[in-house]
């Protein structure tokens, strides 16, 4: 998949190992310049050689631009988003929870079509957190919880690892985490 476009490429990229299992992994982790300031992820993650990987960068197949207004959950989590108890807002002000809804949902077909086993993410992110995110007050301070993403691969029993938990020598998907009913 080409982050950038959001193209619908649905196979799993990279060799297939002998009973590998393939998995999701946040686009800016792997050097796409899809993140919201235009850049690739500051800590870059480089799966296994004969690791079955899909990029994806739900915000842009939401239908974001890249470089884009940074955004953070107000009211909660991704799963409080998931449940309309919380917003996905712009530092200006400007609603884009459909926009990560819509990207999340998005991946989590891509999850199903593709087998995977679960994603590797970026944590902190809006959409990609998966043990913090901002805390929705747009100074940087973060907090446990999970971003939208997250939160529907979870509800849905995909396992998500944060980028600096993954161990590209190890198997994936490791010991699951814990979703959140």
């Amino acid at each position: 998949m080409d982050a950038a476009t959001g193209a619908d490429d649905d196979r799993p990229s990279g060799p297939v190992p002998e009973g590998g299992a393939p998995f999701l992994m946040s686009a800016c982790l792997a050097g796409t310049r899809c993140a919201y300031d235009g850049g690739a992820a500051k800590e870059e993650v480089a799966p296994a050689a004969d690791a079955r990987v899909r990029l994806v960068c739900p915000e842009v197949m939401g239908g974001l631009p890249t470089p884009r207004d940074r955004a953070e959950i107000v009211g909660g989590d991704g799963f409080d988003v998931l449940d309309g108890r919380a917003r996905v807002l712009t530092q200006r002000g400007e609603d884009v929870t459909e926009e990560y809804l819509a990207g999340a949902r998005r991946t989590l077909r891509i999850a199903r079509a593709t087998g995977a086993a679960g994603a590797v993410l970026q944590d902190y992110s809006p959409s990609c957190g998966c043990r913090q995110i901002s805390d929705g007050t747009f100074r940087r301070n973060r907090v446990a919880g999970q971003g939208v993403t997250a939160a529907l691969l979870l509800r849905n029993g995909f396992r998500v690892v944060a980028h600096h938990e993954y161990d590209a020598s190890a198997p994936f998907p490791p010991d699951p985490a814990t979703p959140r009913a």
